[in-house]
C-alpha cells in the first residue's frame, strides 16, 4: 500500500533523516586504516541512542545490525565484522535505516578508506550524479520508469557500468519498506505517475564491472559482484512535492540547497 503523508510528516521524517545524517557525516572523520567494520557498528548504535532514535534494521527478518556494511565487491546487506580490519582503498557502504519517535528514514553513503584511487573516484562520482539525476526525476506527473531510465542510461550508457537490477529502492513510512518499488532502470513514461506526499529511497548501486549479483554469502544476506568488481551506492528518502523532490536525508545543505523544505 502506498501512503501519502501530510506536511506534519514529511517534517517529521525530515527530522528523522537529519539524525542519519549526522550519523554519516560523523562516519567521515571515523573511518581510517586498521579499524574494523564492527568500529562503524559501534558508532552508529552510540550516536542513535544519543539522540533518542532506533535502529530500525535491528529485528527486519532477523538481521541482528543497526547497520549494513559492505566493502569492495560487496553490493549490499553486507554484516559489521570485529574481523574485518580496513585497509588503504577499500571502497566501503554504509546503510542505516533510523526511526525517530515513529518517522523513518533510510540512507546509504560510501566511503574510501584511507586513499583512493582515479577509478575509485569515478565510480563515486558517476554513483552519486546517478543519485541526483534519479531525483530530478522525482516530480510529481512524473513516472517511475522516469527515475530509474534517466539512473541506467547515464550509469550504462554513458559510463559503462553496471546498473544492480536486484535490489532497488521503495516506498518508506511508516515502515521501512513500503510500496511502490522505485527500480535503477527502465523505460522512462512508463510505471506507476508519481503523487504529492509520497516518499521514497533512491538508492542506485553501481558495479565497476557488470550489473549481475550473486547472493552466495553463508549468511544468507551479502550480495555481491558476479565479476567481483568494485560496487558503489549512495542512497537518500525523498518526499514528492509539488514544490519538487525533497531530500529528507541531506548531509550538505548549501549542497542541497534547492531540495530542501
Amino acid at each position: 500500500m502506498i501512503t501519502l503523508k501530510s506536511d506534519r510528516e514529511i517534517k517529521e521524517m525530515a527530522e528523522s533523516g537529519a539524525i542519519l545524517a549526522g550519523m554519516h557525516v560523523g562516519i567521515r572523520d571515523l573511518i581510517k586504516p586498521g579499524m574494523s567494520s564492527w568500529d562503524i557498528e559501534e558508532f552508529a548504535l552510540k550516536y542513535f541512542k544519543a539522540h533518542d532514535a532506533i535502529p530500525e534494521q535491528i529485528g527486519f527478518e532477523g538481521y541482528k545490525y543497526a547497520t549494513c556494511i559492505s566493502v569492495n565487491d560487496e553490493i549490499c546487506h553486507g554484516f559489521p565484522r570485529k574481523d574485518l580490519i580496513l585497509k588503504d582503498g577499500d571502497l566501503i557502504k554504509v546503510d542505516t535505516v533510523v526511526n525517530y519517535h515513529g518517522a523513518m528514514s533510510d540512507s546509504c553513503w560510501s566511503y574510501v578508506v584511507g586513499k583512493s584511487t582515479p577509478e575509485i573516484d569515478r565510480l563515486m562520482d558517476v554513483t552519486k550524479k546517478a543519485l541526483y539525476l534519479g531525483i530530478d526525476q522525482a516530480q510529481v506527473g512524473n513516472r517511475i520508469g522516469d527515475i530509474g531510465a534517466v539512473i541506467q542510461h547515464y550509469t550504462e550508457d554513458e559510463n559503462g557500468y553496471g546498473d544492480v537490477r536486484e535490489f532497488i529502492g521503495h516506498g518508506i513510512g511508516p515502515t521501512m519498506h513500503e510500496s511502490p518499488n522505485v527500480p535503477h532502470y527502465g523505460e522512462a513514461g512508463k510505471g506507476l505517475r508519481l503523487r504529492p506526499g509520497m516518499t521514497i529511497t533512491i538508492e542506485p548501486m553501481i558495479n565497476m564491472g557488470g550489473w549481475q549479483a550473486v547472493m552466495d554469502d553463508p549468511n544468507g544476506w551479502t550480495a555481491r559482484t558476479q565479476d567481483g568488481s568494485l560496487s558503489c551506492q549512495f542512497e537518500h528518502t525523498l518526499a514528492i512535492t509539488n514544490d519538487g523532490p525533497k531530500i529528507l536525508t541531506s548531509q550538505d545543505h548549501e549542497f542541497d540547497s534547492k531540495y530542501l523544505l
